[in-house]
């Protein structure tokens, strides 16, 4: 009788490889979330980046915004996905409150302008504007670029009228960049003028 070896289905090396790769992924990912990104009292990089609000594109210039009244600048990974719509969405119902204390938003994504187009539709409902940084050197300004992957990390700044940062927050999910960038804001206001 005749006994024939027959290979498994699986390997050892068929699911370490693999698996080493989701977790050195999902490492690099909370690690660059996790890190410090510029800290408040830091002098904010001033930028003019290609953008869009409600399909409209223009030149966008912090310098200018911050004229206006404190800025939040808010780093995305991509356009449409699920984590960034939730987030624009929250932004965008949130526009009223940041208006009422003198405040603006910009989102900042490695998205090309095209996609923000859209994007500034149909997930940011016109609220506010998206900037396009497809090179990640905005991004990389801010302490705000993933190694190795081409992406921007979910980092929230507010930017006080004198180009000072005033807070930062770092958090892979979106539910809290909204809440605390308000109460940023608030805080700041109580020791400054009123919002016009």
């Amino acid at each position: 009788m005749k006994y024939f070896y027959r290979r498994p289905r699986w390997s050892w090396t068929g699911i370490i490889v693999p698996l080493v790769g989701v977790l050195s992924f999902a490492g690099i990912v909370a690690w660059s979330t996790a890190r410090a990104a510029l800290p408040a009292g830091s002098n904010a990089p001033m930028f003019v980046a290609p953008a869009a609000q409600a399909g409209k594109e223009f030149s966008f210039h912090l310098a200018d915004a911050l004229r206006n009244g404190p800025v939040v600048v808010y780093f995305y990974p991509a356009a449409f996905t699920r984590g960034c719509t939730i987030e624009a969405h929250e932004f965008a119902d949130a526009m009223d409150s940041y208006h009422a204390l003198g405040a603006s938003v910009i989102g900042v994504s490695m998205d090309d302008l095209k996609t923000l187009d859209r994007f500034s539709v149909s997930e940011c409902h016109g609220r506010f504007p998206v900037a396009s940084d497809p090179s990640g050197s905005i991004a990389r300004l801010y302490d705000s670029r993933m190694p190795v992957v081409h992406y921007a990390s979910r980092t929230s700044y507010v930017i006080a009228p004198d180009g000072k940062i005033i807070f930062t927050y770092s958090a892979l999910s979106p539910d809290e960049h909204v809440r605390r960038t308000l109460e940023a804001i608030r805080a700041w206001r109580a020791g400054h003028a009123p919002a016009p």
